[in-house]
């Protein structure tokens, strides 16, 4: 059964509807995302092994400075849904029959630099912000002095610091919704219809808005996931990492139907 459209947005390209989503579609999504991977094994395994790299370069860069948790994180939802800009290429190659090159997905950002450009300093800002909240928030939690790598956890888990605990977590709820919001489907929207950032943005936020609950779920799965990948040295993000980049165009396509001008009514 098709979806309905429940809100419009103008494009050059035309209108963008924002379509309905049923509970049942993030998992649809990650079978769809996964036959992707297994279609194109090699070019997945490239992208695993950067998300990998990227997670284990971050790591060691702050493995002594855990006030800079939350940038890293931040960094990571920055970094991360452009260097899946060619899974997105993938997928969309798959959809459409045509055969995949690594080379091609490498630099099929290429023609959509103004756009990119444009998001890349929001998410710049947003970044900023978000790492400069959370040092405040350590700040004046820990007058004492920031606590060491070694006795984080234990420090995080005394009942006294439940204050920190509920005020960097929502600091970080906040940021990470705010970047999700922006980024769920609009660099795959910006890849497949070269529109820009702006409404690439706003259609994202429509997505979420009208979608609400269906696309909590499918932030709670991409927490999840890599929650899991981060193990064991974060070697499972070689396997989710492109697992979800493949999954999160099939998102895209689900949530975002494009008309041409042309269109009839």
């Amino acid at each position: 059964m098709q979806a309905s459209p429940v809100s419009e947005v103008k494009a050059e390209s035309g209108n963008l509807q924002i379509l309905q989503l049923r509970w049942s579609e993030p998992w649809q999504w990650l079978l769809l995302g996964l036959g992707d991977v297994r279609r194109a094994p090699m070019i997945a395994l490239f992208y695993g092994l950067c998300f990998w790299g990227m997670a284990r370069l971050m790591a060691w860069v702050f493995r002594s400075s855990p006030e800079y948790l939350m940038s890293m994180a931040s960094g990571c939802l920055l970094v991360g849904p452009f260097l899946a800009m060619g899974l997105y290429y993938v997928s969309k190659q798959l959809e459409q029959g045509k055969p995949v090159l690594l080379s091609e997905s490498l630099t099929c950002w290429d023609k959509h630099l103004a756009s990119m450009g444009m998001l890349v300093m929001v998410l710049m800002v947003l970044e900023m912000l978000w790492g400069r909240a959370a040092m405040v928030v350590f700040a004046i939690s820990f007058d004492t002095g920031m606590p060491s790598t070694a006795t984080l956890l234990q420090t995080l888990l005394r009942p006294e610091n439940w204050e920190f605990l509920l005020g960097y977590t929502a600091v970080g709820g906040i940021f990470a919704a705010l970047v999700f919001a922006c980024m769920v489907v609009s660099l795959p929207a910006i890849l497949d219809l070269d529109t820009d950032a702006l409404t690439a943005c706003i259609t994202s936020m429509r997505v979420v808005g009208a979608n609400t609950g269906v696309m909590l779920l499918w932030g709670l799965i991409i927490t999840v996931l890599i929650a899991v990948s981060l193990l064991f040295y974060s070697a499972g993000l070689i396997v989710i990492g492109p697992l979800l980049g493949c999954t999160s165009w099939h998102a895209y396509k689900a949530s975002v139907r494009a008309e041409s001008k042309e269109d009839p009514a």
